[in-house]
């Protein structure tokens, strides 16, 4: 049965609207995404009881869980092996020390990640255990402990397939395919249900538009990739954050984003080996003629130069504490290279940095007792693909089975410094809950971490998110969805804006071009232009100005082809692109207006700052954009938090984060509230 069949046979009824008649689909929970979290959610909603779910997403078998990885992607839980003490206080701890972090949320990622660690392993993810049964773990990135797993580069793949497994082929969940979030339905301060954009469908259907009729709403939509055009996000991870504000969602540190090393085609993580090989780092002009070497210019010392690329591999997002004087200068020279000379940026694994031969004795003595412990150190004369190829062949291999493949041992690799993951998000309760009943965003929709988080972190925060709004959706929201008059009345008006916008767009590129391509390239160019990993109070208004312009003429002006769903698809896409795009440059603004200093991943020029510091003999200066102040944490203990009725321009408070709650309680009496209500509420 085709999803049109199914929608056909399981329509509860239709609202007839601009000469659109709307199939109404009805259930008490509606999971949006087939990533990680939303597979996570419906799976953990029908073990809990709760059948009535039905899945919706734009594109199946596209988003970051199924698509994104690092040479050794992690997942960070609680420690389960060897006699390193470890407790979930102290896992809570580390999380909310991360600055900005409500600690509840960081509590309930700590206390029910071994909760979500082991499903996944029931669920068949082959995380490594010893003889023992030990599951053995690795320090990453703002982690103290040894926490971290991995099955390799496809950790997330991974749990995608073994949850699809579970949800499609064991529960029988039907998830609807080509369905693009267009705004959400909301009435009395509840979602009610959803409007989709059915790009299965062509100009001849009855309607090109699907509406959800639901109690619940699990937002698993990812990030808002969309936003930026240089992105290690992959093709058709877009996001849709835009809808939920929109609808009055609150916003969660906006502001904090990740931004890191990647390659451009394919797009991917140059974290880890590829770092820890110590490839060249080489610059061409646009065409790829002119090459140079460029990291000497300001690390002209072969042993510090080393060091800092090597570090790079285990700090590997950009950490603007590290850019004075660690392994973040070298994200800095790469972004001097492309945005700035407007040249492009290559690794080279085929020789050596400065073609000298290998001396591994110049590195630092951390770097050196790792590779050390590899082997590298007894490879005589090696180039950076052959420690590449003794260290993680794998890694070597990614990239050869790519399509189109790039073979390192031959080629070089193009990098650019990219977004990789929003921090912030949408704001959510202990039980991912927004300020919206009903609505629940999971996964990286979600606001869930501060400013710092230890790598692997985002998803278990995934898993633990999904369980708990499952958990309180089967305990505490399992009632019909609104009668059909009330969602009739909710649904109308936004049905009839979203047929009008398709109409009018419609017959623009009846009479012209269609516009949805160039606006969108436009958009997206001048979010990493202006708002990127460097960006100031003047280059964020001046997107912002852009931004709001664009925006408030769109209905007005945007041209789609109606015989291309492809059009169709981005007419609508290209809104919640700009209307996430104008919240979050407000909000960058709000914290800058604030006093808000460079911090987490993102460097704001500052011209009472300082430079990175470079070695005393370099006569060459860095740009005065780099210039900066830290933070220092000054803003730790607090949270912006972002509201906007989506038409005036939107609001801005700042809240004390939630603490790390204290649990004293006696067993018998968490025991008999659990009897009563599973201590949820």
């Amino acid at each position: 049965m085709t999803h049109a069949d199914w929608i056909d046979a399981h329509a509860s009824g239709h609202l007839s609207v601009a000469g659109q008649s709307i199939p109404i689909v009805t259930a008490n929970t509606v999971v949006v995404g087939t990533g990680a979290a939303g597979y996570c959610a419906a799976d953990r909603l029908v073990m809990l009881g709760q059948r009535d779910v039905v899945m919706v997403t734009d594109k199946r078998r596209a988003g970051a869980s199924r698509n994104a990885g690092s040479d050794k992607q992690t997942y960070y839980k609680l420690t389960l092996s060897g006699a390193e003490p470890d407790s979930v206080r102290e896992m809570a701890e580390t999380l909310f020390s991360g600055g900005s972090m409500d600690g509840d949320i960081a509590l309930a990622e700590a206390a029910w990640s071994p909760r979500a660690f082991f499903h996944l392993v029931e669920s068949g993810v082959p995380f490594p255990h010893n003889a023992s049964g030990e599951y053995v773990g690795y320090k990453t990135d703002h982690d103290p402990r040894q926490r971290a797993t991995s099955v390799g580069p496809y950790t997330s793949r991974t749990m995608v397939e073994k949850l699809e497994g579970r949800v499609r082929d064991g529960h029988r969940v039907e998830v609807l395919d080509l369905c693009r979030v267009v705004d959400l339905v909301v009435s009395d301060g509840a979602v009610v249900g959803l409007l989709c954009v059915r790009l299965d469908v062509g100009a001849d259907h009855p309607s090109r538009f699907l509406l959800l009729r639901c109690t619940n709403l699990v937002y698993a939509t990812g990030g808002p990739a969309g936003m930026y055009a240089d992105s290690v996000y992959p093709n058709g991870q877009w996001g849709a954050n835009g809808a939920a504000l929109r609808a009055g969602v609150h916003g969660k540190n906006l502001t904090e984003w990740q931004f890191g090393l990647a390659s451009v085609h394919p797009r991917w993580n140059v974290s880890g080996t590829y770092m820890q090989a110590l490839p060249r780092f080489v610059s061409t002009d646009a065409d790829g003629g002119d090459a140079r070497e460029f990291l000497g210019e300001f690390l002209p010392d072969y042993g510090d130069q080393l060091t800092r690329i090597f570090l790079k591999g285990y700090q590997w997002p950009f950490d603007v504490r590290k850019a004075p004087e660690g392994s973040s200068l070298i994200d800095l020279l790469v972004y001097q290279e492309t945005k700035l000379r407007g040249r492009r940026v290559w690794l080279d694994f085929r020789s050596n940095p400065a073609r000298e031969s290998f001396d591994a004795s110049k590195l630092s003595a951390e770097a050196y007792a790792y590779l050390e412990a590899t082997g590298v150190t007894e490879l005589r004369d090696s180039t950076p693909i052959q420690r590449l190829q003794h260290m993680n062949r794998p890694a070597y291999e990614f990239y050869l089975q790519r399509n189109p493949g790039v073979d390192l041992e031959t080629d070089m690799l193009e990098v650019a410094v990219c977004a990789q993951h929003n921090n912030g998000g949408l704001e959510v309760d202990q039980w991912w809950q927004s300020n919206l009943a009903g609505f629940f965003p999971v996964g990286e929709a979600a606001g869930a971490h501060g400013v710092y988080r230890p790598g692997g972190a985002a998803l278990n925060s995934g898993q633990v998110g999904a369980t708990r709004a499952a958990s309180y959706i089967a305990q505490a929201r399992r009632q019909d969805p609104v009668d059909e008059g009330t969602f009739a009345a909710a649904a109308s008006p936004v049905a009839e804006r979203a047929a009008s916008l398709l109409k009018d767009a419609s017959a623009r590129a009846a009479s012209g071009p269609d516009s949805t391509d160039e606006l969108l390239t436009h958009v997206r160019r001048l979010m990493s232009d202006k708002a990127g990993v460097v960006r100031s109070r003047e280059s964020v208004a001046e997107a912002r100005e852009e931004i709001t312009r664009l925006l408030g003429e769109y209905d007005a002006t945007i041209a789609a082809d109606p015989e291309s769903r492809r059009s169709v698809s981005r007419l609508f896409l290209i809104r919640d692109i700009l209307t996430s795009q104008y919240v979050y440059l407000n909000a960058m603004e709000h914290y800058v207006d604030s006093g808000g200093l460079s911090r987490g991943s993102v460097l704001y020029t500052d011209p009472e700052g300082t430079l990175p510091t470079v070695d005393a003999a370099v006569t060459a200066e860095l740009p005065e954009l780099f210039r900066l102040r830290l933070d220092g944490g000054k803003l730790d203990d607090v949270i912006q938090v972002t509201s906007w009725d989506g038409e005036n321009a939107p609001e801005f408070s700042w809240r004390e984060r939630r603490a790390v709650p204290e649990q004293t309680e006696a067993f018998e009496n968490t025991w008999r509230t659990y009897r009563e209500n599973k201590n949820i509420g």
